[in-house]
Order: C-alpha cells, then sequence, then structure tokens
C-alpha cells in the first residue's frame, strides 16, 4: 500500500508543464533599418545611391579604427588593459599603431604639459584624414589634479578638437571600450560623400 502511495506521489510531482507552442516565440520586433540617411529609392535614386555609398564608407570606417598608441602617464595603463585579452579591442576593429601615418585616431592618456603640448599638435596634423580624438581621463579633459599647475594644460582641446570625452581619474577599461562604441556611433552617421556632393 506504501508503495502505490510513493508511486502515485512520484507521478503527481514529475509532471511537467509544457506551454503552447505560440506562447513559446518572442513578440514579432520591428527591427531599425541600419542606415540613418532618410533618403529613399522612389523619391531621389540619386540621392539614395550616395546615402548607400556613405553607409558603405561609414561601416568600413568604423569597424577599423586604428589608434595611435600615444600615453603620457597612468591612463595608459588602462588604455594597454583595454589591449588586453580581457577586454580584446580587436573585436571591434580597433588596432594600435606606432605612427601618426597609419593611424586615424589619437588616444590623449594622460597629463599633458605645456612642454608636450606642440609635440601633441604636430602628431595631431599628422593623422590621416579623416581623424578622431578621444581624450581620456580627467588630466587630458581639463587638467585633473593639476588644473592650477603652471606647467600643466588644461584640457588637451585647447590645442586640438576632441569628438570623446572620458571622465574619471583614471576611467576604466570598461569605459574606453563604451568610448569606442560610441566613436563607432558617430562614425556611422558621418554624411561625407553627401556633404561633398551638395556643395
Amino acid at each position: 500500500m506504501q508503495n502505490k502511495q510513493n508511486e502515485d506521489s512520484h507521478k503527481n510531482t514529475s509532471l511537467m508543464v509544457i506551454p503552447k507552442r505560440a506562447q513559446m516565440s518572442p513578440p514579432d520586433v520591428k527591427l531599425k533599418p541600419y542606415s540613418d540617411f532618410p533618403q529613399s529609392f522612389k523619391d531621389n535614386k540619386a540621392d539614395y545611391a550616395i546615402a548607400k555609398v556613405d553607409d558603405l564608407i561609414n561601416w568600413s570606417r568604423k569597424g577599423s579604427i586604428w589608434p595611435l598608441s600615444f600615453g603620457l602617464a597612468c591612463c595608459a595603463v588602462e588604455m594597454m588593459h583595454f589591449a588586453a585579452p580581457r577586454y580584446d579591442m580587436d573585436r571591434f576593429g580597433v588596432v594600435f599603431r606606432a605612427t601618426p601615418r597609419q593611424s586615424d585616431c589619437i588616444i590623449v592618456a594622460g597629463t599633458v604639459t605645456n612642454k608636450m603640448a606642440p609635440a601633441l599638435r604636430r602628431i595631431y596634423d599628422q593623422l590621416m584624414h579623416p581623424k578622431w580624438v578621444i581624450s581620456m581621463g580627467s588630466c587630458a579633459n581639463g587638467g585633473g589634479y593639476y588644473h592650477y599647475s603652471y606647467s600643466v594644460l588644461r584640457g588637451c582641446d585647447r590645442i586640438m578638437p576632441v569628438d570623446i570625452y572620458i571622465p574619471g581619474c583614471p576611467p576604466s577599461a570598461e569605459a574606453l571600450t563604451y568610448a569606442f562604441l560610441q566613436l563607432q556611433k558617430k562614425i556611422k552617421n558621418l554624411p561625407a560623400t553627401q556633404a561633398y556632393f551638395r556643395k
């Protein structure tokens, strides 16, 4: 009698409720188009073709950002951390180059002194076009702890235009990863070819 009760209770506990197939499938999600340019093929075929050329160029640019390895102070350690296997910058198409002639981006990682400012500007001028600048850390953004020092430049944006600012002292490798994602988003929306043909 007891064995029969155990079998009945085992049968009751081992029942598994399987939902219907319609309940298991995810809801229909309308996917956003890749291109942010609003040109449609029906309205103007030339504008549409130029927008697609922009999409192709921007796609290739955002997938192959080559920053110059330019570490000035302690933020450079976090920049190296971003290049290491845990964060693996290669999966974003980011590859450090040792010369400005092969780079299209510069990460200013650390304190820029007044003595270093002319050299930094010269290196910026040697970057390939189009070029982008990431200011990494409080010292590069605005002087940081050394803001009132006589020898420190109060922000690298005084000598060159900056695209992305990363706050923190020092900012983490995750912050630099996010900055590159933001830079890729910025590059994706550049209407360079469209602007050239509208001149």
